[in-house]
């Protein structure tokens, strides 16, 4: 098992020190990547006062995605098993 990696991220001109696994490190510097430039676009393309607003819209903005995923995946999850049963009928009805 590999030795835990001290790393240091930076997100909104503040840097957070953590220990993780090696394996988790690749992602966690493109998820700070990806929050800075979130952060970036906020601040261009509204009038922010406080970073503390950006930061909540980034949250806001995350969680949105994922929750969207979710929702797509049970939809196609209910379209393919809607195909599936269709087809069970069909196979049925030509083996009958």
């Amino acid at each position: 098992m590999s030795e835990p990696l001290k790393i240091k991220i930076s997100i909104a001109d503040r840097v957070y020190p953590l220990t993780i696994s090696p394996a988790q490190e690749e992602g966690l510097r493109l998820a700070s990547k990806k929050i800075e430039s979130m952060i970036k676009k906020f601040e261009q393309s509204y009038a922010v006062r406080d970073k503390q607003d950006v930061l909540a819209m980034c949250a806001l903005q995350f969680a949105a995605q994922v929750e969207q995923k979710e929702i797509d995946k049970s939809s196609d999850t209910q379209q393919a098993q809607s195909r599936l049963a269709a087809l069970d009928r069909l196979l049925q009805k030509q083996l009958t």
